[in-house]
């Protein structure tokens, strides 16, 4: 890809029309714009901000994402997880939901862009990588679950109330069940009971847009909001103004944390749609640039008064399986989302709030997925244990779920260190397949009475230095008369100060005791590390060998015979 491509990925897009024709974005334009206004709605307010500002950052934020990114297909939007962090983010601040947030919505979207823009703009995406599957997957079961009890009460009538312990505001809102409507609860319930079944019956039909037409007519018929049921009521027309996010540097100081989690889980959820994407249509996507689009979407959602955005995963998938090839499909997505706000917001006045919990509860099902932390834990303790502490953490900080992020970042990064101090060591014996393997798992004989094999899997650092020590001089008294320890070194792929250190210390030491260290299968860079820093010169003439064959041959000449 040439760099005016690479910088701006859309220029890219005429020979994609070209080979491919527009049927596809087109189509696939529309049908995402069907699924994302209601969502758009229904996110706004699991953020707990107004519905029309879902719709603000359906608009703009897409626009900007979907130029300057570089996986056509992803859609880009308000999206469930990320609205929960919002308002887990912003709603303490406030005291609890209204327009007295919207400026701390602006000011995370601001931070969160500006982080990952300059991540993508450094060239350092690989930074996200530090948070594990495991620790990721059970965050976000997690977050779907606290989700789920978040939009019960709503789904039922009922208020939830906004306190520092979610299952206890959960508690409440269950108190009330004496104050249930009937209408609410048919409303709330009906819709989940018919998106579900348009979901396994109908799968193509577009099963959120006709729920929420269908509600919404009955709704303004029955005068549900008369009655007192909760409606989303008026949604301004027209597009939204420049906005400017409070500047505030204690605000800003107070943000910024969960600005950090914002811009790192949002970009793996658009990651994990980008991957599985470009997997299947062939095209590459750059990681960095994905990290600038989707910062400069959350930038311009800063300005034009939305909230936060990501790329979600199932309008992605649609625009996938409509045949999406560029970001056009988003253009057309967001075109769809300018007519509704210029003509059509006053249809959405009678759409019952417990429609809302009902898509939203719908669309967050499809996150819960246990199979995940089954299988790590099945494949390691560590990350089993490292996905069920964050799940626990998450819960139990919530609504403040960024701590549990936080939780298993931490316990991911010590893990990764634990495991790095303790790396696999073995001695080895010649196998009857000809080469040498670990000796106790095979129950194979030294290679000679007076040489042993110390095999080292790992880059001979600070991390594991005292660990490397610890084997050689393990290795040196495996058995009586030792005289030559032999390091099979293809697994030592770099070396550090430490480790130079800790080598010219064992090379003297050994030397004291009438003994000789040796190496096979050294690596060039390790070889040149050992050279500037002069231990070459002490080791380099027993340690240039390529196998534990070779080095055999050269070596067992060299040893005493045996006392009779």
């Amino acid at each position: 890809m040439s760099r005016p491509h690479r910088l701006l990925p859309f220029l890219a897009w005429p020979a994609q029309w070209r080979e491919h024709g527009l049927r596809g974005d087109l189509v696939a334009g529309v049908t995402v714009a069907l699924v994302l206004i209601p969502q758009a709605l229904a996110y706004a307010k699991l953020a707990g901000l107004p519905p029309h500002i879902g719709l603000y950052a359906a608009l703009l934020p897409a626009v900007v994402a979907a130029l300057f990114g570089s996986c056509g297909q992803l859609s880009t939007g308000p999206v469930a997880l990320t609205s929960l962090l919002v308002g887990a983010s912003i709603l303490p601040l406030a005291g609890g939901p209204g327009e007295d947030v919207a400026g701390f919505a602006l000011l995370l979207a601001l931070l969160s862009g500006l982080i990952q823009l300059a991540l993508g703009v450094l060239r350092l995406g690989w930074l996200l990588n530090l948070l594990s599957v495991p620790v990721l997957m059970g965050f976000v079961n997690a977050a779907a679950l606290i989700i789920c009890l978040t939009q019960l009460p709503p789904l039922f009538g009922l208020a939830m109330p906004h306190s520092d312990h979610l299952l206890v505001d959960f508690v409440r809102a269950l108190g009330g069940l004496d104050a249930l409507q009937p209408a609410a609860v048919a409303f709330g319930v009906g819709s989940l009971a018919a998106l579900v079944a348009l979901k396994r019956l109908w799968p193509r039909l577009p099963g959120v847009p006709l729920v929420v037409a269908a509600t919404t007519a009955i709704s303004a018929w029955s005068g549900f909001a008369a009655q007192g049921g909760a409606v989303v009521g008026e949604v301004p027309a027209g597009l939204p103004g420049l906005s400017l996010p409070p500047l505030h540097p204690e605000l800003i100081a107070t943000l910024l944390p969960a600005a950090f989690v914002v811009a790192m889980v949002s970009f793996m959820e658009a990651a994990s749609s980008a991957k599985l994407i470009s997997g299947r249509t062939r095209q590459p996507w750059d990681q960095d640039q994905e990290l600038v689009g989707q910062g400069l979407g959350k930038l311009a959602a800063a300005f034009t008064g939305g909230l936060p955005v990501s790329a979600s995963f199932s309008r992605s998938a649609l625009n996938y399986v409509n045949e999406a090839r560029t970001g056009l499909s988003s253009l057309v997505t967001a075109a769809f989302v300018l007519v509704t706000l210029l003509w059509f917001t006053p249809l959405l006045w009678h759409l019952p709030k417990p429609v809302l919990a009902a898509i939203i509860l719908q669309a967050v099902a499809g996150l819960i997925d246990t199979g995940v932390m089954r299988r790590a834990w099945r494949a390691s303790r560590d990350d089993g244990a490292a996905a069920a502490v964050t799940f626990l953490a998450t819960l139990a900080f919530a609504p403040n779920i960024q701590n549990g992020v936080f939780t298993g970042l931490i316990l991911s990064l010590a893990l990764l260190v634990y495991r790095g101090m303790r790396p696999r060591v073995a001695l080895l014996g010649l196998h009857e397949d000809g080469t040498y393997r670990d000796r106790e798992r095979f129950d194979l004989p030294h290679p000679h009475a007076q040489l042993v094999i110390l095999r080292f899997d790992s880059p001979l650092s600070f991390v594991t230095a005292a660990t490397f020590e610890d084997a050689m001089l393990g290795a040196a008294r495996a058995q009586d008369g030792v005289k030559i320890v032999l390091v099979s070194a293809a697994g030592i792929n770099a070396i550090d100060a430490t480790g130079l250190h800790t080598l010219a210390s064992l090379v003297e030491r050994f030397h004291v005791q009438d003994q000789t260290i040796a190496f096979c299968g050294l690596k060039k860079q390790v070889i040149d590390a050992m050279e500037r820093d002069g231990v070459w010169t002490r080791i380099g003439k027993h340690s240039s060998y390529r196998t534990e064959h070779q080095a055999l041959d050269a070596l067992l000449p060299t040893l005493p015979a045996p006392a009779r």
